[in-house]
C-alpha cells in the first residue's frame, strides 16, 4: 500500500473528547475518554455524587456554627453547676414536711369538724323532739330521763377534744420554731434573716388566739377551767390564758440591756397592760355575782311556774354570752401586747424574749410531768 493509504489506518487509536456540553440526538453515540469509561460508574450513581456534594457545604457550616457557638478549648471551659447549700436544702425539706403535715392535720380537722357537726345535728333534733314533748321542772332533771347536763356534756365534749388536739398540735410545732430560733440566735445571722424566725414565731401566737377564738362560742367553759393545760400552768392562768404581764417582766432580766428609751416604753405598757388586766378582772367578778343572782333569783320557791324558770335561764344565757367577750378581750389583750413589745425590742432582743418565753412555759411543764411523777405515801 502506498503511505497515503496507511494513514488513513493510524497504529494509535484516535482520542476524539466530545465537548462538555454535547447531547446526542435520538440514536447518536457518545464518545467518552478512556477515564471515564474505565472508572465504569453509571449515571445514577454520578448523579448521586453530585448531590451528595451539594450536601457537604451547608453540613460543614452547621459544623462551623456549632463549634464557634461552643468552644471546647482550655481558655473557655465550661463552669459545672454549683453545689447547692445544705442549709438551704435542710430548709427545703423542712418546709415540704411542714406543708405535709400542715395538710393531714388540715384534713383531719374536716373530719373532726363534720363529725361534730352530724353529732350537734342529733342533739338539736333531740332537743326539740324534748321540748315539743314537754319539759319536766323539779329535782334538778330537765329534758325527761336523760338529763340536759348529758346532751351539754355531750356538746362540750366534742367540742373540748377538738381543741385539745388542735393544741397539741401547736405546742408541737412551737418547740419546733423555738428550736430553729435558737439555732438562728446563736449564728448570728443578718437581722433579716433573724427577723423571718421573729415574725414566724410571732405569726405561730396569732394562730393561737385564732384557734381560741373559734371555741370560745362552743364551749367557754373548756377555756375557762384549764383543763387543756398542765397542771403547773393552772396555777398561774388568768381568763382562759397567761397574764400578759407576766411576760414584760422578762425583757428586764433576760435580754441583753435596754436603752433609756426601751425602759420607759417598756415600763409605760406594763402599766397600761395591768390597768387593762384589772378592768377586765373586776368586769368579770361583776359579771359572776349577776349570775349567780340571776341563778339564785326564787331558787326555792316551788310554785314557780315553767315560763318563770326559762325566763331566769334566758338572763342567764345572755350573762354567759358577756362571759365570752370577756374572754376575747383578754385574748386580744395578750396578743396587742406581744405586738406592742415587738415594735419596742430590736429584732434580736425579740428573739431572746421569745425564748425566754418558750422556756418559761417549757418549765411549767416540765414542773407539772415531775409532779405527776412523784412518789407517794399511803
Amino acid at each position: 500500500m502506498c503511505a497515503e493509504t496507511l494513514n488513513i489506518f493510524p497504529s494509535q487509536p484516535m482520542h476524539v473528547e466530545p465537548p462538555s456540553n454535547y447531547k446526542g440526538g435520538g440514536g447518536g453515540i457518545s464518545l467518552a475518554s478512556p477515564s471515564s469509561s474505565g472508572s465504569k460508574k453509571s449515571n445514577s450513581e454520578q448523579a448521586m455524587e453530585l448531590a451528595s456534594s451539594k450536601k457537604d457545604p451547608p453540613t460543614a457550616i452547621k459544623k462551623e456554627g456549632i463549634n464557634r457557638r461552643g468552644t471546647t478549648g482550655a481558655d473557655h471551659q465550661e463552669v459545672g453547676p454549683k453545689t447547692p447549700d445544705p442549709k438551704i436544702l435542710r430548709r427545703l425539706a423542712q418546709n415540704r414536711e411542714a406543708a405535709r403535715k400542715s395538710r393531714l392535720r388540715k384534713k383531719a380537722y374536716i373530719q373532726q369538724l363534720e363529725t361534730s357537726r352530724i353529732k350537734l345535728t342529733q342533739l338539736e333534733q333531740e332537743l326539740q323532739r324534748a321540748r315539743s314533748q314537754g319539759l319536766v321542772y323539779g329535782g334538778g332533771a330537765l329534758l325527761g330521763d336523760q338529763g340536759f347536763p348529758a346532751g351539754a356534756g355531750g356538746i362540750s365534749s366534742d367540742a373540748a377534744s377538738i381543741f385539745d388536739v388542735e393544741y397539741g398540735r401547736w405546742v408541737e410545732e412551737h418547740h419546733r420554731l423555738m428550736m430553729e430560733l435558737r439555732a438562728a440566735v446563736q449564728e448570728h445571722p443578718p437581722e433579716n434573716r433573724l427577723r423571718m424566725f421573729v415574725d414566724s414565731c410571732v405569726a405561730h401566737y396569732d394562730q393561737m388566739m385564732s384557734l381560741k377564738h373559734m371555741v370560745i362560742k362552743t364551749d367557754v367553759f373548756h377555756l375557762l377551767s384549764g383543763t387543756w393545760l398542765t397542771p403547773a400552768e393552772r396555777c398561774f392562768m388568768w381568763m382562759g390564758g397567761f397574764r400578759p404581764s407576766d411576760l414584760l417582766k422578762m425583757p428586764l432580766s433576760h435580754i441583753e440591756p435596754l436603752t433609756e428609751q426601751q425602759l420607759l416604753a417598756v415600763c409605760g405598757l406594763q402599766q397600761s397592760t395591768q390597768e387593762a388586766e384589772e378592768a377586765l378582772s373586776q368586769g368579770h367578778d361583776a359579771l359572776n355575782q349577776s349570775l349567780l343572782d340571776a341563778i339564785t333569783a326564787d331558787a326555792l320557791n316551788c310554785t314557780s311556774d315553767v315560763a318563770n324558770y326559762f325566763g331566769q335561764m334566758a338572763v342567764a344565757m345572755n350573762k354567759l354570752t358577756a362571759l365570752e367577750g370577756f374572754i376575747r378581750q383578754a385574748d386580744n389583750l395578750r396578743q396587742q401586747t406581744l405586738h406592742r413589745l415587738y415594735q419596742i425590742l430590736t429584732t434580736r432582743q425579740m428573739a431572746r424574749c421569745l425564748l425566754a418565753i418558750a422556756e418559761y412555759f417549757h418549765r411549767l411543764r416540765a414542773l407539772s410531768s415531775l409532779w405527776v411523777a412523784r412518789p407517794r405515801q399511803e
